[in-house]
């Protein structure tokens, strides 16, 4: 098990939509991707793979998984290993462009 970490911008991202009803069902499809990033970082359903865009606060190699699929702006979840071992930062979540 992975223990989770937020930065200040995915706990706001997670907070809007919990509080937004339109957005209820990502909302719900974030917290399972949540759920199982801390059970298993390669979950095939999360289709995980690196997102070289990014890189974490100390180039930390940033993962993107997928919270919805085969959905208009399916929301991402984009996070890297750490700080310490068995530990996982969520950088953001957000709808892909």
């Amino acid at each position: 098990m992975f223990e989770i970490f937020q930065t200040q911008e995915a706990e706001r991202q997670l907070v809007h939509l919990k509080n937004n009803k339109t957005y209820q069902k990502r909302y719900k499809a974030v917290e399972k991707t949540l759920k199982l990033l801390a059970k298993n970082p390669r979950h095939p359903s999360l289709q995980t793979h690196e997102f070289t865009s990014l890189e974490g606060p100390k180039n930390e190699k940033v993962f993107e998984a997928y919270a919805e699929q085969k959905t208009a702006a399916a929301y991402r979840v984009f996070w890297y290993y750490g700080p310490k071992r068995k530990q996982i930062t969520i950088l953001t979540i957000t709808p892909h462009p």
